[in-house]
């Protein structure tokens, strides 16, 4: 046997199609081989050269000049392995591009057109018809020459949901909509893409406990420009996010629009989070950050990886569970600093080196790191009196946990942790992306104008780490529904997004000595 350590795309391709078995089951080095290209092929070519490459494949009546008649079956079913491999892995994202879509339609005829000839082809084209969701069952004899009709193509077209269904997906796209209610902090409101300004008012209102007709919606551009968005107004938009942001303004009664003033309001906040219970909260954390994880595909960490032109839109969800552990470690913070009494403020820090606890029992690491860096930012570690107040208990517990974040030796504290959990688990999202770039970076991708595909194997395998995770799902959404107050608490986190407001508020409640 052979492994694949470099060689052109066609070769590599060439290679896997020859190992492909059409037994129902792969040996394990030609299985993660085609994993790997799979996971792999859009850095060393485009989807429009593997549709073509494939397409040259399929069609061939004969390989290197000898193919046996008898074979020319069995090369077109291994090219239909391949492809259904490719759609099961890709899912959604297939629908996307226009070449795999015009590909799939193109093969898919080829195939009609083929089984008269080779009846054999007959479970790959049943196979096909389940995967495009096509509800007709043909048989052999309808694909004699003579029937091949424009009727026939007619049916496709009309059956050709599979490859149309996904064209709303901007309006069902989910993202974190910022709503500043001061300078420096603002409600984190996942929302869609297609939501109006009433619904995102609906959740701020009922977050900062004002009454809804009181506030507005107010787009405020980096030059100052205001303008107030109507209910039916989408609440965002990528020239909006480009160009300002939105703010929270309260209506007074001449009907003018005033923002809030820093710290109004604010000193309530903290003490509702004392009187919740502990464990539910880093349930609902584990149930967030889980739609989050669940939703990445494992192709996004190869295209942030290896930085693809407009990569951007083919990162979104890995980039809304980075941008939560960034939000949850600044909640963290802003929640123990806008505490202005000290008892309350040590009953704080209990509460959370507690859900830091259940996070990790629960395996969720993204949350788990986020509270412990949270807890210790400059800004909350300096707070002395209130870390002296901590029993000893609750400080034995937190340097536990802490040892847990410890970077030495590549994070082997973390990564030791982290193997023996049983799935589902959520991974620490950033050393994640860190060992995917180290290999990167490390290794070259071409060799002498052969592409090394080592590298790719490497990349592929820690790729794999989210398949691993993700083979149980989590139970879903366990909160009881009086947990609902627990739930929008959670999904809406209130943040002060500046280092500097943070540090003058730790300097307000214990001023340097």
């Amino acid at each position: 046997r052979y492994v694949v350590v470099s060689g052109t795309p066609e070769k590599i391709l060439e290679h896997l199609l020859n190992d492909l078995h059409l037994e129902e089951v792969q040996d394990k080095e030609t299985e993660t081989l085609l994993d790997d290209f799979l996971l792999t092929y859009t850095v060393f070519m485009t989807t429009d050269d593997l549709c073509q490459a494939l397409l040259r494949h399929y069609s061939a009546k004969k390989y290197q000049g000898k193919e046996e008649n008898s074979d020319v079956p069995c090369r077109k079913r291994k090219v239909l392995h391949l492809v259904s491999q490719w759609i099961a892995l890709y899912k959604d994202w297939l629908h996307e591009d226009e070449h795999s879509k015009m590909f799939l339609k193109t093969i898919y005829r080829n195939v009609l057109d083929d089984v008269y000839e080779y009846p054999i082809l007959e479970k790959e084209l049943k196979e096909f018809q389940k995967i495009l969701g096509m509800h007709r069952r043909h048989t052999v004899d309808e694909y004699s020459p003579q029937r091949k009709n424009k009727a026939l193509f007619h049916q496709f077209s009309l059956k050709e949901n599979w490859l149309q269904h996904r064209g709303t997906v901007t309006e069902t796209e989910e993202i974190f909509c910022h709503v500043y209610i001061t300078e420096h902090s603002y409600v984190s409101v996942k929302a869609k893409v297609s939501s109006t300004a009433h619904e995102i008012l609906k959740v701020v209102a009922e977050k900062i406990q004002h009454a809804e007709e009181e506030l507005a919606l107010v787009a405020v551009t980096f030059s100052g420009e205001k303008h107030e968005l109507q209910p039916n107004d989408l609440a965002s938009s990528k020239s909006l996010e480009a160009s300002g942001r939105i703010y929270v303004y309260r209506k007074d009664l001449a009907d003018t629009l005033n923002p809030f003033a820093e710290n109004e309001e604010s000193q309530q906040r903290s003490m509702r989070i004392l009187g919740m219970n502990t464990w539910d909260l880093a349930l609902e954390l584990m149930n967030f950050d889980w739609s989050l994880f669940n939703s990445i595909h494992e192709q996004e960490l190869i295209y942030f990886t290896f930085g693809r032109q407009g990569s951007g839109e083919h990162t979104a969800n890995l980039s809304l569970l980075l941008q939560r552990c960034n939000e949850v470690q600044l909640w963290v913070a802003t929640e123990v600093l806008l505490c202005s009494q000290l008892a309350k403020r040590v009953q704080l820090l209990k509460k959370f080196i507690k859900i830091a606890a259940h996070c990790k029992a629960q395996r969720n690491l993204n949350s788990f790191f986020a509270i412990v860096m949270g807890l210790n930012t400059a800004s909350v570690s300096r707070l002395s009196q209130t870390w002296e107040k901590i029993p000893g208990k609750f400080k034995k517990l937190f340097s536990e946990l802490e040892s847990l974040t410890d970077p030495s030796l590549n994070h082997k504290a973390y990564r030791d942790a982290f193997k023996k959990m049983k799935p589902p688990k959520i991974p620490f999202m950033p050393l994640l992306l860190k060992d995917v770039t180290f290999i990167h970076e490390g290794n070259k991708t071409f060799l002498d104008n052969l592409v090394n595909f080592e590298k790719l194997h490497m990349i592929a395998d820690t790729v794999r780490t989210l398949r691993h995770c993700r083979t149980n799902q989590f139970g879903g959404d366990m909160s009881p529904k009086e947990h609902q107050e627990l739930k929008s608490y959670v999904n809406h986190l209130y943040v002060i997004d500046s280092q500097q407001a943070l540090f003058e508020l730790s300097h307000r409640i214990e001023p340097r000595v």
